[in-house]
C-alpha cells in the first residue's frame, strides 16, 4: 500500500469495534472507532477517511440514518452497513440507502477485512471520477466489429431505397433494431413502422392481423378492424420470424408483394396500399423451401437484399461497449449510477459464449445493476449463471498435446511419480494466470479457476508462492 488507508468503525459494542481495529491495523491501515453515529459527521466536516463501517441499530441515530447523511454530503464515501438484525428489510434499507456492502453478522473478519479492501480500492477509483459517465447520443446500432460494419454499410446503401430487405440472425441479435434502422434512414421515415411477430401470432387471427375484417366477417367482428398492412401503408412493415408464417398466410402476402392490394377477411373490396416489407427470421428459409415448408416464389420476392446480423460470439469486440451502453441504459431507468466494469470482468463477459446474444447480454447489464454491490463489477459479482457457463468442449489443443510427449518422455526414461511434480507446476501455472488476469484479486480468480477462495489461498501456502495481491490468506484470522 502506498499510504495508510484510514477506516473508521461505528458500533456500540466494543468487542466489534476491538476486532475489526486489530484486524484491519494489521493489514497496515489507520483505524479510528466511535460508540455511535452522533459525532461522526461533525468529524466529518474536519477530516475524511477512506471506508467507514457502521452498524446499523446503536444509540441514537441509527446506521441507515448516518448513511442518508454521508450519501448527502460525502457521495463518493464507501460506506459499509453492518448489523446483527441481519433481515430482508435491513439489507433493502442499507442498499437502496446507498451502501457499499452490507454485512451480516457475525462475520468473517478476513471477509470484512477483505470487503474494507475493496470499498478502499472503490473510493481509490472514484477519485478519476469527477461525473458518472454518460452517453452523450446514444448510437442507433452499437458495433464496431467488421461484421457490424457491413451492417452499417448496407443500411447506408439503402436509405435512398425503398426496396424488399430479408434481415437474418439468430434470436436475440437485434434483427428487429435493424429494421427500424432501415426505415428511419429511407424515404418512409416520416411515415408508420410497424412490426409483427408471425410466432406470437395465433394462426387463425394471423389473416385478420396482417389484412384486417369487415363488420360482421366472423363471430366477434362487431367492426371494421383496419390490418397491420392498412396501417402501415405508405411506411414499413416489419414482419418478424417470417420463417413460421403458415402456408395460405404465405399465398396471400405473395399476392400483396405482386399487386399492391388485398382484402380484407369478409371483404370483397380491394385495398390498395404502398407499403415496403421488410422481413426477419432465424431460420434457414432456403432449408424450408427444399422442405416445402416455405413458397419459393414468395422466397425470392423476400430475397431482394438479404443482410446477415451477427452473433455476439462473432463480435466480442462490441461487449464492453455494449455493456456500457446496457449499464447506463440500466441506471438512467432505475436512477441510479451506473455501474463500472472492473478489466477483468470486462474480459471474461467477452469469452462467454453468449447464446442469447445481445438480449442476453442487455438482460445481464440489468441483473448486475440490481443486484450487483459497489459501484464497480468484479467477475464474483455477475450473475451465478455466468460463472458457470463453460464453453463448449474445444478439439484437443497444443497443451495436451504437449503434456502427452511429456509423459511419455518421462516414462519412458524411467521417471516415477509423475504427478507429484506434473500437478503443482499445472496449478501453478492455472494460478498464476488466473491472478494476472484480475488483477491480483485472489476471490474473482478463485471463480475463474471453480475454487473457493480459501481453496486458493491453500493451494499458494501449499505451492510456497509469493504472490502480492490485494485479498491476503483468508484462513489467518
Amino acid at each position: 500500500m502506498s499510504r495508510s488507508e484510514t477506516v473508521w468503525i461505528v458500533d456500540d459494542d466494543r468487542s466489534i469495534r476491538w476486532v475489526l481495529e486489530k484486524a484491519l491495523q494489521q493489514e497496515g491501515m489507520t483505524t479510528q472507532s466511535f460508540d455511535s453515529a452522533d459525532g461522526v459527521m461533525s468529524r466529518l466536516a474536519r477530516q475524511q477517511p477512506d471506508v467507514i463501517i457502521s452498524d446499523i441499530r446503536m444509540p441514537g441515530a441509527s446506521g441507515l440514518d448516518l448513511l442518508a447523511k454521508i450519501r448527502e454530503q460525502h457521495p463518493r464515501l464507501p460506506v459499509i452497513i453492518m448489523t446483527a438484525h441481519s433481515d430482508l428489510d435491513s439489507a433493502v434499507a442499507s442498499y437502496q440507502g446507498g451502501a457499499f456492502e452490507y454485512l451480516p453478522k457475525p462475520f468473517d473478519v478476513d471477509e470484512a477485512v477483505s470487503l474494507v479492501k475493496r470499498a478502499n480500492q472503490h473510493a481509490q477509483e472514484q477519485q478519476g471520477l469527477a461525473v458518472a459517465p454518460t452517453l452523450a447520443r446514444t448510437p442507433e446500432i452499437i458495433g464496431e466489429a467488421p461484421a457490424m460494419q457491413e451492417v452499417f454499410r448496407a443500411i447506408g446503401r439503402l436509405s435512398h431505397s425503398n426496396i424488399t430487405v430479408l434481415i437474418n440472425g439468430e434470436s436475440g441479435t437485434g434483427k428487429e433494431l435493424v429494421a427500424h434502422a432501415l426505415h428511419r434512414h429511407s424515404p418512409r421515415a416520416a411515415s408508420p413502422f410497424i412490426a409483427l411477430n408471425m410466432a406470437a401470432i395465433p394462426k387463425d387471427l394471423m389473416e385478420s392481423e396482417l389484412f384486417g375484417h369487415e363488420k360482421g366477417a366472423f363471430t366477434g367482428a362487431a367492426n371494421l378492424r383496419r390490418g397491420r398492412f392498412e396501417q402501415a401503408d405508405g411506411g414499413t412493415l416489419f414482419l418478424d420470424e417470417i420463417g413460421d408464417m403458415p402456408a395460405d398466410t404465405q399465398t396471400r402476402l405473395l399476392r400483396v408483394l405482386a399487386d399492391g392490394e388485398f382484402y380484407r377477411v369478409g371483404g370483397h373490396t380491394p385495398v390498395k396500399v404502398d407499403v415496403r416489407i421488410i422481413a426477419a427470421t432465424h431460420q434457414n428459409l432456403e432449408t424450408l423451401v427444399q422442405a416445402g415448408k416455405f413458397r419459393e416464389d414468395l422466397f425470392h420476392r423476400l430475397n431482394v437484399i438479404r443482410i446477415h446480423i451477427p452473433r455476439l460470439s462473432d463480435r466480442r469486440e462490441d461487449i464492453p461497449t455494449l455493456a456500457r451502453h446496457f449499464l447506463s441504459s440500466a441506471a438512467q431507468e432505475l436512477s441510479v449510477e451506473p455501474k463500472l466494469l472492473k478489466t477483468e470482468t470486462e474480459q471474461y463477459l467477452k469469452n462467454l459464449p453468449w447464446p442469447g446474444n445481445v438480449r442476453q447480454l442487455e438482460n445481464t447489464c440489468r441483473w448486475i445493476t440490481v443486484m450487483a454491490s459497489g459501484r464497480e463489477v468484479h467477475i464474483s459479482d455477475l450473475p451465478p449463471e455466468l460463472l458457470n457457463l463453460q464453453q463448449d468442449a474445444s478439439p484437443v489443443t497444443n497443451w495436451e498435446h504437449a503434456l502427452r510427449q511429456w509423459a511419455d518422455q518421462a516414462l519412458a526414461r524411467g521417471q516415477s511419480n509423475l504427478l507429484d511434480s506434473a500437478v503443482p507446476t499445472f496449478e501453478r501455472i492455472m494460478i498464476e494466470t488466473a491472478l494476472k488476469h484480475t488483477a491480483g484479486r485472489r476471490r474473482d480468480a478463485a471463480v475463474l479457476l471453480g475454487w473457493g477462495r480459501n481453496t486458493l489461498t491453500r493451494k499458494i501456502k501449499e505451492l510456497g508462492m509469493k504472490i502480492d495481491g490485494d485479498e491476503e490468506d483468508a484462513d489467518e484470522a
